[in-house]
């Protein structure tokens, strides 16, 4: 790694990069691979690699254990699970969804028929603002989608008590949020039900995965029928369903990957206050700061640009980016600005000011398992020599 003393020793202006393998956000966290090999061997010996497999039903027991809820519906996929429990439940019309998330979100519902309806989000937490989905409510309203952004949880409390008062249902995407906590409670119980997702690029993965999450007991047996088809016996259908199952090779990395939870949080920690210190005092940026209180995966490592920024936020990506630090510009521009819904509701940015300004603003550095000290401190740096007064 270079020593950066002045801008002249910058990648964009010409210098060599400060990294000779690019620094990713969302490098897979990994566990034990002794474990794993041990499961594959089992996965042979057995010959049983889908529908229903042992591993699949013992890891939904643990993820259902960890996070303290009665049921863990594996799917095969995040996204799926995103469809499979908003079918469930029943929706239908019209269901309000920030625009600052990953555009799963809005798919899901828009796959399906369900208008998605965008409601602003608080520009503190990114999360929606519950103020702002009291106004988007219409005769049509059947839900509404909180998101947990960053692994900071949505206004859960707000949200019920709307949901409540209009006769909504109400779930939640916790696709960051695993492990985390609100109120000292997992996430994972609050609402009708929670979706997970366990894509390579998150906290906690296996390989490609997902769940629905729930208390609820018929919602839980729902959601197993339509991920098999709605198969209910050997030759018994009794519910329209697809193919959303997990099968037994992801259910193998996620029992590994469970195993070393503890020791993910504690690298993501690590270099969440190793970020803070190295951004200490750079003008213009300001660091997204987890509730210590509560229990968090810190598998994000949020930064804001602010008016006094001496780059606009796309320049100081393209400056972190010459040096093969690939800082991401999450979730710009927001679901109402991706097709289809830019054409749909073209005019739903001016409901949208938060929204707007902070997927202005946002990016997201390199963490987890492959970043230590040593090379925030020169992430920092880039940062400090971009940004300083001339």
């Amino acid at each position: 790694m270079k020593t950066i003393r002045s801008r002249t020793d910058l990648a964009i202006n010409g210098a060599a990069p400060a990294f000779d393998e690019m620094l990713h956000v969302g490098r897979p966290n990994m566990g034990d691979r002794d474990a794993f090999m041990r499961h594959v061997e089992d996965i042979f010996e057995r010959r049983w690699l889908s529908n229903d497999g042992p591993l699949v039903k013992e890891f939904e027991g643990k993820v259902a254990a960890h996070l303290g809820v009665k049921h863990c519906v594996a799917m095969c996929n995040g996204t799926i699970a995103l469809e499979i429990a908003i079918r469930a439940l029943g929706l239908e019309g019209e269901v309000i969804v920030p625009a600052y998330t990953f555009v799963a979100t809005a798919h899901a519902l828009q796959w399906q028929g369900i208008t998605p309806v965008f409601a602003d989000i608080d520009p503190a937490t990114h999360t929606l603002d519950p103020a702002a989905v009291r106004k988007m409510i219409t005769p049509r309203t059947s839900g509404i989608i909180g998101v947990h952004l960053w692994g900071r949880a949505a206004p859960v409390e707000g949200l019920q008590a709307i949901a409540d008062e209009h006769g909504l249902k109400l779930m939640f995407d916790a696709a960051h949020a695993f492990t985390c906590t609100h109120g000292g409670r997992r996430i994972g119980s609050f609402g009708a039900c929670e979706v997970l997702s366990f894509h390579a690029t998150k906290f906690f993965n296996s390989f490609e995965g997902g769940a629905v999450v729930t208390d609820d007991d018929e919602l839980a047996n729902t959601a197993r029928l339509m991920r098999n088809f709605g198969f209910s016996g050997l030759d018994q259908v009794s519910y329209p369903g697809t193919n959303g199952k997990m099968i037994e090779i992801a259910a193998a990395m996620g029992l590994v990957n469970l195993a070393s939870v503890d020791d993910v949080v504690a690298a993501n920690r690590a270099n969440y206050h190793a970020y803070r210190a190295a951004l200490a005092g750079i003008p213009g940026v300001r660091l997204l700061a987890f509730d210590e209180a509560e229990r968090n995966n810190y598998q994000y490592v949020i930064i804001e640009t602010t008016p006094e920024c001496a780059l606009s936020r796309d320049a100081l990506v393209d400056t972190l980016r010459a040096e093969n630090i690939l800082a991401r510009r999450y979730f710009w521009p927001g679901c109402h600005r991706m097709e289809p819904y830019r054409s749909l509701f073209p005019h739903a940015g001016l409901l949208l000011p938060a929204t707007e300004a902070v997927a202005a603003s946002v990016i997201v550095l390199p963490t987890g398992q492959t970043m230590d000290a040593d090379k925030i401190a020169v992430v920092g740096q880039v940062m400090r020599t971009a940004l300083q007064a001339d």
